[in-house]
């Protein structure tokens, strides 16, 4: 090989990629000499948190991995399950954050065509998209400029390239006011006969690089991603990518279609650190070599030299290996749909990344040592939990202001109820799922804001003649995805609260009448090096896994996005709350069954499954409530405790009786609890419901009306269903549900009466005004 300049690199150098002295050291040893410019930088990237988890890898090898409908797991650009019926789905969640806090429309327009790449990369079409959502204080001029931009951006990407924005969560709190979240989630069924994996084979078969050109944008994004925010990460902008999603769109259409020729032996997109991940993991998941020539790659800018472009993230390009002789194939296929397409390198046996430019090696590293062989750091687990949480656990119920059939403090209960409703988190999303195409395609079934998760049709696989006819008759089956995470749940109690959101994403599909599959995670965390970091991320790691072990729903892949942390102002770096975000997906036997959360029809019975009313215990608490940060601003208490026995009892009741068309609408008791519940299915369908709760031991009554908790599920019967509904409750959930009420009259009101006491007497428009135009009234104000 060519001689590679062997200068050492000053500290500062060193740190400026992003590499630990002893890593750099490390470095120098694996090679066994010094790094040349390049290489330090693919270094940089391919060692950041973002590319090898090398905090969180240890915690992540707890998660369940198979099952039996799991075709793909982590591991690969997304996982695979198996729907039955021929049908295969993929899906996962991946983070835009530090892009999108810097640049709010390109950061999040560009995590959605991300991960948009990561399904159709696999050979899946995609159907769907999903976001969970993370900004400060609407009332703060910053987080208004943030949320905008973060909407417009997601909203552009999606509606341009033609896949429905379905559902997600948005939540607000003013520990994300630096450093929003913006987790995207897709979903595609398979169109290619055999899923498309990752790894090169092949010696000599020839690489192709396909799609858009290659600039400066994105300059280090990974290494961006894995790093504090701070006021110098405005300077940061060119880590942040330009998206183009009508490229995209041919892009979809041109790999599918070069997929289906079978000459394609495996596909990379090219993600975080763009070229240098795509060779590295490639060559490393196949345990070969690539050669890879930066003469041949087409550049939008003049004067590039190899460390931009290693370092580039520009969007819309993949990495292909094809077949030996049908190169020429795949490039005819690309120039039709007007992308570039060339020859730029090939599979050598010798488990190396070579990067060559003007006619010289510009760089020469293992493979392994940027993809497998990578540093991995385990940190010790405090043995106790951190002060912060012992003093919010010793927090109590009687700590509250006395309260009476009147009211609180002052405030009659509808004045909280509707206090409640007006809380961004809880109020309604339409501000910005209004901006979402969620009908292209025509396979929405469900549509934002009407069910606890969406439903999408899904078609046969699709032909040459049939892959974007969507005449093709459709089959019953659907598939359910919902995002979920109360991330103050989380902050307070890591385990149980990463817990609870595997359970209430169960929960939110089981709503739908969808038999929950598998998981997608996204875990959005402070810095691990930090003892509390490390203690809510190892122990929310452990939550998830034991969740999802309950739920048999394996894990088949996610995202790690750590270090958000921004400066308060005394310049000490401030987390987030830790937000791990679970993606699910599910199920649906027959789309024509299934159930949203509103009311259907005046003289309806509703009926509350799970814990009732009134249950006083650790599963049902206003410990880390909405109620008791809204009413009285206070962060305490442990968060709810997860029952999974009546979870998989309430759950499996619910998704039988939509089966069985018994239930007209189910809606999980989450944020608010049981009142807020009954208020967003009036609210819903414009219709009022009569409540009455006979109790003999009644707790709290803002406990009673408020406090949250899982395996709770508020469900609308016809009654003339009644007594068959009954019969199915008593056979497959005994003990566990207790009829409440009746759907009343369009434009009545929420009554709410405790032994013959009348709490909530609202009128259902007063409840819409609140909670529709609660986002609209921050944002115009």
């Amino acid at each position: 090989m060519s001689a590679i300049d062997t200068a050492p690199f000053s500290p500062q150098e060193i740190a400026s990629e992003g590499i630990k002295p002893n890593e750099y050291e490390e470095i120098v040893s694996r090679l066994g000499r010094h790094p040349n410019k390049a290489e330090l930088g693919m270094f940089g990237v391919m060692w950041s948190e973002h590319c090898c988890y090398k905090n969180s890898r240890p915690l992540l090898s707890q998660f369940p991995t198979t099952g039996p409908r799991v075709l793909v797991g982590p591991g690969e650009n997304a996982g695979v399950v198996d729907m039955g019926d021929g049908l295969r789905l993929a899906f996962k969640v991946e983070s835009h954050n530090h892009p999108s806090a810097v640049e709010p429309f390109q950061g999040a327009a560009t995590g959605v065509g991300g991960i948009l790449r990561d399904i159709f990369t696999m050979g899946a079409r995609p159907i769907a998209i999903l976001n969970s959502l993370r900004f400060g204080d609407l009332d703060d001029a910053k987080t208004k400029r943030l949320f905008q931009g973060v909407v417009a951006g997601i909203s552009h990407y999606g509606n341009c390239v033609g896949v429905p924005t379905v559902g997600g969560e948005v939540y607000f709190d003013k520990a994300y006011s630096g450093n929003p979240l913006v987790n995207a989630m897709a979903l595609g069924l398979m169109e290619t006969p055999d899923i498309v994996k990752s790894g090169a084979k092949g010696i000599g078969n020839p690489v192709l690089y396909v799609g858009s050109t290659t600039g400066r944008d994105g300059m280090g994004g990974a290494s961006f991603a894995s790093a504090e925010l701070t006021d110098e990460s405005l300077d940061d902008r060119p880590a942040v990518q330009v998206g183009d999603p009508f490229l995209e769109k041919s892009l979809i259409e041109a790999c599918l279609e070069a997929f289906k020729t079978g000459a394609v032996a495996a596909a990379q997109d090219m993600g975080a650190a763009g070229l240098t991940c795509s060779t590295a993991e490639m060559a490393e998941k196949g345990g070969v070599g690539v050669l890879l020539d930066l003469d041949k790659i087409p550049a939008r800018e003049t004067g590039m030299v190899p460390y931009e472009y290693l370092l580039s993230e520009s969007q819309e390009r993949m990495l292909f290996i094809a077949e030996k002789g049908r190169e020429q194939e795949l490039i005819d296929i690309f120039h039709k749909w007007e992308l570039q397409a060339v020859v730029a390198g090939e599979v050598i046996a010798e488990p190396i990344v070579r990067i060559m430019f003007e006619g010289k090696v510009a760089a020469e590293v293992p493979a392994s040592a940027l993809s497998e062989n990578t540093p991995i750091y385990h940190h010790d687990l405090m043995t106790e939990a951190p002060e912060y949480a012992q003093q919010a656990w010793a927090w109590t119920e009687s700590q509250l202001p006395t309260c009476d059939t009147h009211g609180i403090n002052g405030q009659s209960w509808n004045q909280v109820l509707l206090k409640l409703l007006d809380t961004p988190t809880i109020a309604s999303k339409r501000w910005v799922y209004r901006q979402y195409d969620h009908q292209v395609q025509n396979n929405t079934v469900m549509f934002p804001g009407g069910a606890d998760a969406a439903v999408v049709r899904v078609r046969p696989l699709a032909t040459e003649t049939s892959a974007t006819d969507f005449s093709t008759p459709a089959t019953n089956i659907g598939v359910a995805a919902s995002t979920d995470c109360n991330p103050r749940y989380v902050y307070l109690n890591p385990i149980e609260g990463a817990k609870m959101a595997v359970a209430e994403a169960a929960r939110n599909l089981s709503c739908v009448g969808a038999e929950p599959i598998a998981v997608t995670d996204n875990l959005n965390f402070g810095s691990p090096e930090k003892p509390i970091g490390y203690w809510q991320l190892a122990n929310a790691c452990t939550g998830i896994s034991e969740a999802c072990r309950e739920f048999e729903t394996p894990v088949t892949g996610g995202n790690v996005s750590l270090y958000n942390e921004t400066l308060d102002a005394d310049g000490q770096p401030q987390p987030i709350y830790p937000t791990p975000v679970i993606g699910m997906v599910g199920r649906v036997p027959d789309v024509s069954k299934v159930v949203g959360q509103s009311w259907q029809q005046s003289g309806d019975r509703i009926y509350l499954l799970g814990f009732a009313a009134g249950t006083n215990s650790a599963n049902i608490t206003l410990g880390a409530s909405e109620y008791l940060a809204a009413i009285h601003d206070t962060i305490a208490g442990q968060p709810p405790i997860v029952d999974f026995d009546l979870e998989r009892q309430v759950q499996a009741a619910c998704r039988a009786g939509v089966a069985q068309g018994l239930i007209r609408s189910a809606h999980d008791c989450a944020e608010g609890g049981l009142t807020v519940a009954l208020a967003e299915s009036c609210i819903g369908s414009n219709h009022g419901a009569d409540i009455n709760l006979n109790l003999t031991n009644a707790p709290r009554l803002d406990h009673l009306l408020f406090a949250e908790g899982g395996a709770r599920i508020v469900v609308s019967v016809a009654a003339d269903q009644v007594p068959s509904w009954e019969t199915h409750l008593k056979a497959h959930l005994p003990g566990a549900w207790q009829a409440i009420g009746a759907v009343g009259t369009a434009q009545g009101k929420l009554c709410i009466a405790v032994n013959g006491q009348t709490l909530i007497d609202s009128p259902v428009n007063e409840l819409v005004d609140a909670w529709a135009n609660a986002i609209d009234r921050r944002l115009n104000n």
